[in-house]
């Protein structure tokens, strides 16, 4: 469907959310975004009416997808300019996002806001990047606020589906980037760009299952990943999901489906944990730099 799609040497159409992560269930959005590595401009290609026609589902209802965006904007980092919306932008083009269109685009993208958090300040060997991890930990912590200001501001029409995608795929894409950082550990402040550009290039499970390799936690790497794959086949399944998403609150603790949401989370943690606080070097890692 866009084989004839007319593109700037300068765009990438990137896929995030379950595209990005390739793990597509049916009832996944559509989740696209135009990036540019250039300046906003009229007659920029393509738009979003070109792109249209290829893509049958909704898009994400907070603003975040179905838009045009440029890397300069992407890297606003801090500040008041850095908006939740622009964090993000930033955080799932870094941590899950696949190019449909323009992988050289999208790898220069990746590397440019890689850049704009460790090409500056005090760069130190064998460190994971602060900054950069500070951010991450940030997008973390404001998944979590923004979840429960919605159920509590009557915003939240789906509260029980966001709710189990917070206990498993949003906590698989939070170690999912926590883990390329702690392993910035192991090489040199000059190494560590291309390390991570490597990481990033990978869907998050990936970088999951090979630290799990990595550091001989086979047994809590089986548990964990199976425990994923259950959530995203219940996620499959139309009749189930569409249960999740009409539950309210006051149902959830009767409600089967919710209950073994609940229960893969909650694998989902425990695995990560044994990984994050039983194994060395990562043990330490957590310990000095995730809390101070």
């Amino acid at each position: 469907a866009l084989a004839g799609v007319p593109r700037d040497g300068d765009v990438a159409i990137v896929l995030l959310g379950s595209w990005g992560r390739r793990e597509l269930t049916s009832g996944s959005d559509d989740d696209v975004l135009i990036v540019t590595t250039g300046a906003r401009r009229p007659g920029l290609r393509p738009g979003l009416a070109e792109l249209q026609p290829a893509f049958g589902g909704a898009s994400g209802a907070q603003g975040t997808f179905d838009d045009i965006v440029t890397v300069e904007e992407l890297a606003t980092i801090g500040l008041e300019a850095d908006s939740n919306r622009v964090l993000t932008r930033r955080m799932l083009v870094l941590l899950e996002s696949a190019p449909l269109l323009g992988a050289d685009v999208h790898r220069t993208v990746l590397a440019t806001l890689l850049e704009a958090y460790l090409g500056s300040g005090e760069r130190r060997d064998r460190r994971p990047p602060r900054f950069l991890l500070n951010d991450v930990i940030r997008y973390w912590r404001t998944i979590a606020v923004d979840f429960e200001a919605k159920a509590r501001s009557g915003q939240d029409g789906k509260w029980a589906l966001r709710h189990a995608k917070l206990r498993t795929s949003r906590t698989m894409l939070f170690a999912g980037g926590l883990l390329p950082l702690l392993e910035c550990h192991h090489v040199t402040a000059d190494d560590a760009p291309a390390l991570l550009l490597g990481e990033l290039l990978q869907p998050p499970t990936d970088r999951i299952a090979a630290a799990f390799l990595r550091y001989e936690a086979v047994d809590a790497g089986v548990r964990t990943l199976g425990a994923y794959d259950r959530f995203l086949a219940l996620l499959d399944d139309p009749a189930r999901r569409a249960a999740l998403e009409g539950l309210e609150r006051s149902r959830a603790r009767e409600d089967e489906t919710f209950q073994q949401c609940r229960r893969l989370g909650r694998e989902i943690q425990q695995g990560l944990t044994a990984l994050l606080f039983e194994r060395e070097p990562l043990r330490r890692l957590v310990r000095q730099y995730g809390i101070f």
